[in-house]
């Protein structure tokens, strides 16, 4: 269970993984453990179905294990009866006359019970109503008094107290008349027979035959309890299913920049407008095992966000909660994990299954409710390449402080109807791996390559140039190759560095030339900031943008409104993020973030694009 959860499950710190108690490969493992002391700190991803919400606990309750684990232990102790070879040890002692009387009552008493066959066995123990109680005044009574008082044997109350002046059932009689045996079967045992009376022997006798009923009634209960606690551990797992959820509320807005939409003399057209919103979104995760070793997750979500700065063709405005669905319950995670082998971990499913959900996570700042608050600054944006939902993956932990993540994802893997819009191969497709190293125990890194099918020359990465070619141009399908890398240092509890870059070059598939793009980020995590389990981000990167484009005269992107002649960016967009979220529960976080972009669309003629936003999140 350890590699199916800390594997397919994906987006958490390579090291930030909390393993299952059932972990044979992980737990001891200085990839999962080398983040797990900063785990608290820095919370880990939460998309449509964050990785922190899908651990259920397949454990027997431990407040049902321990009780009846306290009830068998605590009656084991107590029944132990003085057998006939016991009391043939006082024949030297003892009158022969008075162990001669005794000798066919104690063969008698020495109980040798069976367990029953009947499945209820309970419905064979006689009911404590059925049987009379003992009273103060009952020659029992005063005897295993006097023995308790001789011989300390109490037991039962957490006063130290017994007996009193009060009736006691004949079962509560009984237990103590089983501590009073077990203190003088210790006695004969270790040869004090000095400390053990003839008296007292005929008593226990005679309190024997008397409560013999009794006795056998509570054998027969201990070896119930035992019956049940050995099914109990013998079947610990059962299908179980729990759900999980989020839902984000949060206040945003822009400034009203001015727009060169057609950038052709650096000349703005138009002022951006927006206004104040506020929306929400929500997020709910069934997660269901059936074996202990596999996990099924059925995620549902709506949400009414969507992007705060559309104006810009490259949504460099983009924050990392938005879900809009227009309120619509919509099917954001249905997929099925399990182990084919102790180490190796495999996902399939018809939503949740892309490279986001599959690769572990390395950022500390991902996290959709927890972490930084523009799309941006989620992760490495080649992660997001091809708008994968439905696929299958893979997680291979290859040694201790090696693993591999592969994954295979289409954006429409339910459509029928035409082999270039959808299904398995056709449409928009990625396959992809992610190589994740600890090469120490405050370093992670994750090694990215993907390669993607476009049917119309968007790499679906939804953040900065992912338009491949000129909107006045015929779609053209397109190839893609991506590779990245993302790093993480924790240099102490309270700081971590680190950052990613990215690279993509594709070629049209019917057209010469080709069109690549970079990316980059680097960012500082305080954990703690203030105050325990706050945290604190500073991140300043660029946006996806096209550094080269040498398609066709009139195909071209970054030269579209000046006829898309080859080329790449001028200029360069600088994405600059400062966020704190305040941690006010363990369910409950506030979440004030800035970030400004300059220069956005790559374009040096715009004004710089402010967005501000107030997050709350809540955990359930």
């Amino acid at each position: 269970m350890s590699l199916l959860m800390a594997s397919v499950l994906a987006t958490v710190p390579i090291s930030a993984l909390n393993l299952p108690e059932q972990s044979v490969i992980l737990l001891d493992n200085p990839v999962q453990q080398s983040t797990q002391e900063n785990l608290s700190q820095v919370v880990s991803p939460a998309e449509i179905t964050p990785p922190e919400f899908v651990q259920p606990d397949i454990n027997t309750s431990p407040i049902i294990k321990n009780k009846y684990e306290n009830i068998l232990r605590k009656n084991r102790e107590k029944i132990k009866f003085i057998s006939s070879l016991n009391l043939l040890k006082l024949k030297d002692t003892q009158p022969g006359t008075e162990v001669a009387q005794n000798q066919e009552n104690t063969e008698e008493l020495s109980l040798s019970p069976h367990p029953p066959d009947s499945d209820n066995q309970m419905s064979q123990v006689t009911s404590v109503s059925q049987i009379q109680d003992v009273q103060p005044s009952d020659w029992a009574f005063g005897a295993l008094q006097s023995l308790v008082e001789r011989y300390g044997c109490i037991a039962g109350y957490a006063d130290r107290t017994y007996l009193g002046n009060r009736s006691i059932s004949r079962y509560e009689f009984a237990a103590g008349l089983n501590a009073c045996l077990e203190k003088i079967n210790d006695a004969i045992a270790n040869n004090k027979i000095n400390t053990v009376n003839n008296e007292d022997l005929i008593l226990l006798q005679r309190l024997q035959g008397e409560f013999k009923a009794e006795l056998q009634q509570l054998q027969q209960r201990v070896e119930t309890v035992e019956h049940w606690t050995s099914q109990l551990k013998g079947n610990q797992f059962s299908t179980t299913t729990r759900l999980f959820g989020q839902a984000i509320f949060s206040v945003q807005g822009t400034n009203s920049p001015n727009v060169d939409l057609f950038p052709r003399d650096g000349v703005p057209e138009r002022q951006g407008k927006t206004n104040l919103t506020f929306t929400s979104s929500a997020q709910l995760t069934l997660a269901t095992s059936f074996t202990g070793r596999d996990l099924l997750l059925t995620g549902l979500s709506a949400g009414n966000l969507g992007s705060n700065a559309s104006f810009l063709s490259t949504n460099m405005g983009r924050l990392g909660f938005e879900s809009n669905t227009d309120n619509n319950l919509v099917i954001s995670d249905l997929s099925y994990r399990f182990l084919a082998s102790d180490n190796l971990g495999i996902v399939v499913g018809t939503a949740g299954v892309n490279p986001i959900n599959t690769f572990r996570g390395i950022s500390p700042l991902e996290g959709s409710s927890d972490g930084a608050i523009s799309l941006f600054g989620q992760r490495n944006p080649i992660l997001s390449i091809g708008n994968g939902t439905g696929g299958i993956g893979f997680d291979w932990q290859i040694s201790d402080r090696i693993s591999l993540q592969g994954v295979y994802s289409t954006e429409i893997p339910n459509f029928p109807g035409n082999i270039n819009q959808g299904g398995l191969f056709g449409g928009r497709y990625t396959a992809g791996a992610q190589l994740s190293l600890a090469p120490t125990n405050n370093i992670d890194v994750g090694v990215h390559y993907l390669y993607s099918h476009s049917p119309d020359g968007l790499l679906g990465g939804g953040i900065g140039d992912s338009q491949l070619i000129s909107p006045f141009a015929d779609p053209t399908a397109f190839n893609t190759q991506a590779i990245g890398a993302t790093v993480a240092w924790r240099i102490n509890p309270n700081l971590q560095l680190g950052g990613w870059g990215g690279f993509t070059s594709s070629k049209p598939s019917n057209l010469s030339g080709s069109v690549e793009t970079t990316n980059w980020m680097v960012f500082a995590a305080f954990p703690n900031l203030l105050r325990p389990g706050n945290l604190g981000g500073v991140l300043v990167g660029q946006p996806p943008k096209i550094t080269s484009s040498t398609l066709p005269d009139g195909f071209n992107f970054p030269n579209f409104s000046d006829g898309g002649t080859p080329g790449g960016r001028n200029d360069t967009s600088i994405h600059v993020e400062v966020f704190y979220r305040a941690q006010l529960s363990d369910n409950i976080a506030l979440t004030p973030g800035l970030f400004v972009i300059f220069n956005p669309d790559h374009n040096a003629a715009n004004d710089a694009l402010i967005v501000g936003t107030l997050r709350a999140s809540f955990r359930f």
